[in-house]
């Protein structure tokens, strides 16, 4: 397979209008937009622009997260009323002015510095397009990312300096390290989902095998106990990050069975919270969801993305050539899963006129390039999507030493009348041009044996005839059908034209 192809699979991701109403249901950025509203020059905040204690309250009551509220522990609405303030000031949706910059008439007994006004970001809330919604929702992703792999301060007098700072060093923890570990977590699930599902999220994935997925060598066997005891810490601090991300709507999470870390006579904490959504899962999967199940929302399949580009990953989603030429879209999916190539084609397909876009197939799908019998397999592919319309098209090229094969064996699947007999060179081209693009597709799987063994065993005499083939994959094929072919004479066979098939072309 050619290097310059992506080396992750295509994403089909939901219409930017369906993700930006996810965006805005996000229970995270939905209270961050209501205290935005709330919030007026009357709001007392501290120097760093954090709500004041005693203001807490009722930016709690406004979410309706108060003390009444019968989910929540004590204290709990207040916590969530302060991490949505924060995403407000930091994505712009409330702005509070540099106390130094107020004016010095405000006495102590107000409370607070700085003077809170509407931010510009929150007119995008209700005026912006689905792009700038959702520009809005990766900032407040950036925000809670940041918080999600901040150290965890349990006794916060012990790491203060006596500057007044935190003293990070002597926690032990590199905000580097701990970024691009969250970071590889992510890329990882988001390769289990696009590969697994053809692109779009579906199932969960338990988060021990997303643990180990990071910590667990790929040439290891039986993990050792010091790497058990690494992925049990990472599941606990995954388990930790997971539930911080997903009021933002990145992923659905159902955590870590709190009974499995509690010692014997203790009572279990409330895992849930307000974002608590229904949780059933099916007596096979409870034990394996005890350990935590998380899986991408589609909002969180784009935010992933958007990071993965950002960072300069190669990250393709279906469309991306919708309205690139047929050169570009025949060489594009001939990395993509089935589905995803199908799905691309469609969208291609449903930009043109359907004589149009099978004439600017055929003729994309020309060439001596390594790449060229993939394009061929891919354009067969497409015309079969595009229907009899593309018939005058086809026939067109039927005495064409590159197409006229491709073209008879469409027709003959369409089931078109007159379609003249190939000569015995074309048959032969075509084999070698087909299994050279099953080769480049697929490798060598079972699959490609039998379509070895087919070939051979309905054409006596074929490695004589094949080795003559004026085609430029001709001599690795030929090498290719000496490995799949489980009969010795006829591997031998193979491999002997594969010597004359080099010796002809370098005669």
């Amino acid at each position: 397979m050619p290097g310059d192809r992506p080396t992750l699979p295509p994403v089909r991701l939901t219409s930017e209008a369906e993700l930006a109403r996810d965006a805005l249901s996000a229970p995270l950025l939905a209270r961050a937009v209501r205290l935005a509203r709330w919030a007026g020059p009357g709001t007392r905040v501290g120097a760093g622009g954090e709500l004041v204690d005693e203001q807490l309250p009722a930016a709690a009551e406004v979410l309706g997260l108060g003390g009444e509220a019968d989910e929540l522990s004590e204290g709990d609405g207040e916590a969530y009323a302060s991490e949505a303030w924060r995403v407000a000031v930091d994505t712009g949706l409330v702005a509070v002015a540099d106390p130094d910059e107020e004016a010095h008439g405000r006495s102590d007994d107000e409370g607070g510095t700085g003077r809170v006004t509407e931010g510009e970001q929150l007119a995008v809330v209700t005026s912006g397009g689905p792009g700038d919604i959702l520009a809005l929702w990766l900032d407040a992703l950036d925000v809670v990312f940041a918080d999600a792999t901040a150290p965890v301060l349990d006794d916060l007098a012990a790491v203060i300096g006596e500057d007044g700072e935190v003293d990070f060093e002597s926690l032990d923890w590199d905000p580097e390290e701990e970024a691009e570990f969250l970071e590889g977590v992510f890329g990882n699930l988001y390769l289990l989902t696009v590969a697994e599902s053809g692109g779009v999220a579906e199932g969960p994935v338990p988060l021990p095998v997303l643990a180990a997925s990071m910590i667990v060598p790929d040439d290891m066997g039986e993990p050792t106990d010091d790497v058990l005891e690494q992925v049990s810490e990472a599941m606990m601090r995954l388990d930790d990050q997971f539930r911080l991300l997903e009021p933002i709507g990145l992923v659905s999470y159902l955590p870590v069975d709190e009974a499995l870390m509690i010692e014997d006579g203790e009572e279990p904490a409330d895992a849930g919270g307000p974002e608590g959504g229904d949780r059933s899962l099916s007596a096979d999967e409870e034990d394996i969801a005890r350990y935590g199940m998380v899986r991408l929302t589609p909002l969180g399949l784009y935010g992933i993305r958007a990071r993965m580009l950002e960072a300069g990953v190669d990250a393709p989603a279906v469309g991306d050539l919708a309205d690139k030429d047929a050169h570009a879209l025949l060489d594009g999916v001939a990395g993509f899963p089935e589905l995803s190539a199908r799905a691309e084609t469609e969208q291609w397909l449903a930009r043109r006129a359907p004589a149009d876009a099978a004439r600017d197939l055929l003729a994309a799908a020309r060439g001596t390039d390594p790449g060229a019998p993939l394009r061929r397999l891919h354009c067969q592919q497409a015309l079969s999507l595009v229907g009899a319309e593309a018939e005058p098209a086809v026939r067109e090229v039927l005495d064409d030493a590159e197409l006229g094969g491709l073209a008879r064996v469409w027709l003959a699947e369409l089931g078109a009348a007159d379609v003249p007999p190939p000569p015995e060179s074309m048959i032969f081209w075509l084999a070698i041009d087909t299994i050279a693009a099953q080769l480049d597709a697929e490798g060598e799987p079972d699959e490609l044996r039998e379509l070895v063994e087919g070939l051979v065993g309905q054409h006596s005499g074929f490695f004589e005839a094949a080795w003559r083939v004026d085609h430029p994959a001709t001599a690795e094929v030929l090498e290719a059908m000496g490995r799949l072919h489980r009969d010795r004479t006829a591997s031998k066979d193979a491999r002997k034209a594969a010597f004359k098939a080099r010796s002809r072309a370098g005669s």
